[in-house]
């Protein structure tokens, strides 16, 4: 018999405010605005020697870490083609450019993501892939698939899917 198992969290504690705008049809650029997004993560697999797939507290603290690390930030991606992310010559602020448009922020308001867009498709990714580093999922031989639902507006979820090797 091939069994497998689910541990989810997703908590009113697992949000986080944050700011972003996105380029679609390789011209078009939204306004600045503003998000609570939510974090829903699944870690799927067969159960280990203490009869569960993950811990849900160690899974818990880790995505409180990145939701702290989020929360009252601009979200801003590091690689995309169009949109030019600076960080001043003194350290102190960060200018994006698309454009004619410019935007001018303190260092400690932004968050730089390694992604080309901050779609909460790609955000998704991050997270999951922060989450598979942070606890060590890939030593973990029983773990299949990890999800990483984000919620940039109540009922607007994006999920990532990342396979975790065991088969």
């Amino acid at each position: 018999m091939n069994e497998s198992y689910e541990a989810r969290v997703t908590k009113d504690s697992l949000v986080f405010s944050a700011a972003h705008f996105i380029t679609f049809n390789g011209n078009v650029c939204e306004r600045l605005h503003g998000h609570n997004w939510r974090l829903d993560v699944t870690v799927a697999g067969a159960l280990d020697e203490n009869f569960y797939v993950f811990d849900f507290i160690a899974l818990r603290d880790a995505c409180l870490k990145i939701v702290s690390e989020l929360d009252h930030r601009v979200l801003l991606p590091e690689r995309h083609q169009k949109i030019s992310v600076v960080t001043s010559d003194d350290g102190r602020e960060v200018t994006a450019r698309f454009e004619d448009r410019r935007w001018v922020f303190p260092v400690e308001d932004c968050c730089i993501l390694p992604m080309e867009n901050t779609t909460a498709e790609l955000i998704a990714r991050w997270v999951g892939h922060r989450l598979i580093r942070d606890c060590d999922m890939q030593s973990r031989t029983c773990l299949e698939e990890l999800r990483v639902g984000v919620e940039e507006n109540f009922g607007q979820w994006a999920t990532a899917r990342l396979s975790l090797g065991a088969q």
